[in-house]
């Protein structure tokens, strides 16, 4: 085996076992802990160790700023027992991450909210920070894992709850995305109709076809409760529209069956849906005006007279009944 590949499978090895910390050592025992001068030690200044590394001093202070934590805890030597090319155990590369500060942002606003996030979730903060520093490899897993997009989706809707320009960036997303918006439509279909259902076994209450609010009876209720524990033991990912439309059917069978079989609450249905129909047509009417417009004649079009003709037509005839209904006539 060629020499060369010999060393470089050794230092690999090496550097699996170790990680970061086989870096940290050649800063460890190369540059000079503050304490010492010049012309004391071999050692070299941060500065100096990095222009021969062909890196920045800040790079090099980051792993010599892991060690001396380290050092503090008693995993590795302190700097001053150390020289150049001296070999000690490394610990292993899992408590790396532990010590090794990415970027100086850690020190930031920024970096501090994001240690008192890890800090709170109970993971270690140099994990958070590492992550928060790379967004293009947290795109990846999140494109590529299942797990890490769940785990994005729930952390995203927790930020939702007091960031409400995300709310705003996120809804526009949302609108100007086909699929997203038939997604939402149908979720949004499936939550009404299961607080449909849902208000029904709560206050005891249900809404007619025409917008009555009445009482609902015993086998509503039973029928409600019976559909809402089916969808209440779904797991939390499973798709509830389904259960949503069958609740909603079957619920509102029933109520229909009960008006149907009251004959006052049938007449009020009729009376109600009526009166609600009157106030759209007139609302729509009244919002139908030519006082802003000049010359008629530039919107003219021949079924325009024609509608509001037969619209006249209509009319007359439900002011004649109603007039022939109308006590004492």
């Amino acid at each position: 085996m060629h020499a060369d590949v010999a060393q470089d499978a050794r230092e690999f090895g090496a550097y699996v076992r170790a990680g970061g910390w086989a870096f940290a050592l050649k800063v460890a025992r190369s540059v000079r802990p503050g304490g010492e001068l010049p012309g004391e030690t071999a050692k070299v200044s941060a500065k100096g160790f990095a222009e021969l590394a062909g890196c920045s001093p800040e790079r090099v202070m980051r792993y010599y700023k892991a060690w001396d934590k380290a050092a503090d805890d008693g995993l590795v030597p302190y700097f001053e027992a150390l020289a150049p090319g001296q070999e000690v155990v490394l610990p292993d590369s899992d408590v790396w991450h532990a010590y090794y500060v990415s970027r100086s942002g850690a020190g930031s606003e920024r970096g501090a909210a994001i240690s008192a996030a890890a800090e709170a979730e109970g993971i270690r903060p140099t994990k958070a920070l590492e992550v928060a520093e790379n967004p293009t490899a947290l795109r990846a897993a999140i494109l590529a894992d299942p797990s890490t997009a769940q785990a994005a989706r729930a952390a995203l809707l927790d930020r939702l709850q007091e960031d409400p320009a995300l709310q705003t960036e996120l809804a526009r997303d949302i609108a100007r995305t086909d699929g997203l918006k038939k997604a939402v439509a149908t979720e949004t279909q499936a939550a009404g109709r299961i607080g449909y259902v849902r208000q029904i076994v709560e206050n005891g209450q249900v809404k007619t076809p025409a917008g009555q609010t009445i009482d609902a009876p015993a086998e509503l209720r039973a029928e409600a409760e019976r559909h809402l524990s089916l969808i209440d033991e779904l797991d939390a990912g499973e798709d509830t529209s389904e259960w949503a439309s069958e609740a909603y059917d079957s619920v509102k069978d029933i109520v229909a069956q009960t008006v149907q079989a009251d004959p006052e609450l049938r007449l009020q249905e009729r009376r109600t849906k009526f009166y609600s129909s009157l106030t759209k047509a007139t609302k729509v009417f009244e919002e139908l005006t030519f006082d802003d417009v000049d010359d008629l004649d530039t919107i003219y079009e021949d079924d325009m007279l024609q509608r509001l003709e037969e619209l006249q037509e209509a009319i007359t005839t439900c002011i004649t009944a109603l007039r022939k209904a109308a006590p004492g006539e």
